[in-house]
């Protein structure tokens, strides 16, 4: 029972944090998606003028940034279907559980209202 409760408490805080981590996804993607768009206008410049160095630090530097934000946009989107998987597993877990808990305490219930045998009225008072 405790460790049924227990469970309960962590679901409950990871039911939580999926706002968060949501949250974190979606800017994660919009950050790696503003990255792309300045690395493709970046890579545009710099083939106008193949030659210039300065436009090819910023295209290199942009697709760099453009790498980097992809990755954490891959990564929190890997820790969001994580949580929800460890959601889903510990959901599955608290109802298997309870399955198991209820099967004692109607077992319980069973025996205890076999055992108890009613009192004529008659011996009761004389």
């Amino acid at each position: 029972m405790a460790k049924i409760n227990s469970d309960k408490e962590k679901l409950v805080k990871l039911q939580n944090s999926v706002a968060e981590k949501t949250k974190e996804k979606l800017e994660t993607a919009e950050k790696a998606q503003g990255s792309a768009d300045d690395n493709r206008k970046a890579a545009n410049k710099l083939s106008n003028d193949p030659q210039d160095k300065k436009l090819a630090r910023k295209a290199d530097h942009e697709a760099g940034d453009a790498r980097s934000d992809a990755k954490s946009a891959r990564k929190a989107t890997d820790r969001l279907e994580e949580l929800n998987r460890d959601i889903r597993n510990l959901t599955e877990k608290i109802a298997k559980n309870e399955t198991k808990l209820s099967k004692y305490v109607t077992s319980y219930r069973v025996e205890a209202t076999a055992v108890s045998v009613p009192i004529p009225k008659d011996s009761v008072r004389q």
